[in-house]
């Protein structure tokens, strides 16, 4: 379906009826589709699921302005979609920049949240102090920052160096050909450029409110963007329970390189929120 949010207009797949609420937000480069996996174990468990493309993504809305894209954005967006479908309180679940996303969301509202589950992406007090070794993991979100350059370097040779930086993504092809649609790769950059800038990567310390728990965080052994330390230094800025898993032998798409163990983690970790609800 295509949900109005008063902004901008999202395609979202809503499925599954009655019991609780999971949102699932994905990241760069994907869509909903993501979540396929999650979304028929979750829906087979009883759980209600929305997934939308986040503004920019899939399809979604594509603002031409690049300040459309700053986080808090976003957040308004999915914010304003649970109102739209009637949905006071839920699970977030957010892959890669949908994982910022959903931080926002439970800092913005931490009443509408009942748990917090962050896949690859943990908090950015995380990322800031992990090191040398995820300074250099991050050197393309850098290169995302320049506006046209990028957009030249990962299109040319028939998009060779994106094919090359997604790697082993299980649907690269699939994000290649979406990242042809005019105007596609430069929304989908644009989250970076309104979020994720140098100031924020090198500038004095901003002040990083806690996540309101509890909180899953979950990072793969095969992710070539972030390091372990990045997911597990959240803790320190979590407030309430934290649990921590690490996917073995599965890269930085694990939801669809490991769907089995990341569907086992959300089930259990949703479990585990109900009993201390």
């Amino acid at each position: 379906m295509r949900v109005d949010t008063g902004d901008v207009t999202l395609e979202v797949q809503d499925s599954g009826t009655g019991g609780e609420t999971v949102l699932l937000v994905h990241g760069f480069p994907d869509t909903h589709a993501l979540w396929r996996h999650q979304v028929a174990a979750l829906n087979a468990a009883g759980y209600r699921t929305i997934a939308p493309d986040l503004r920019g993504f899939g399809g979604s809305d594509r603002p031409a302005d690049a300040t459309a894209y700053a986080p808090d954005r976003s957040v308004a967006d999915l914010l304003a979609l649970l109102d739209r479908l009637g949905v006071e309180r839920a699970h977030l679940v957010g892959h890669d920049w949908g994982s910022a996303v959903v931080q926002g969301m439970a800092m913005a509202a931490p009443e509408r949240v009942a748990g917090l589950s962050l896949l690859s992406v943990g908090h950015l007090g995380g990322l800031l102090s992990a090191g040398w070794e995820q300074r250099e993991r991050s050197w393309y979100v850098l290169l995302f920052q320049l506006a046209g350059l990028a957009e030249e370097w990962l299109s040319r040779d028939d998009f060779a160096n994106l094919r090359g930086m997604l790697g082993e993504h299980p649907d690269a092809e699939e994000a290649v050909e979406r990242m042809r649609q005019p105007g596609a790769l430069t929304a989908a950059l644009a989250v970076y450029r309104a979020g994720l800038t140098p100031e924020v990567l090198f500038g004095p310390p901003l002040p990083l409110p806690p996540l309101p728990g509890p909180v899953l965080g979950v990072w793969s052994s095969g992710d070539r963007f972030l390091t372990e330390q990045s997911m597990t230094g959240t803790e320190k800025h979590v407030d309430g329970d934290w649990r921590y898993e690490r996917v073995e032998n599965a890269g930085h798409w694990f939801p669809l390189d490991a769907p089995e163990r990341v569907n086992g983690l959300l089930l259990d970790f949703l479990a585990e929120c109900r009993a201390s609800a």
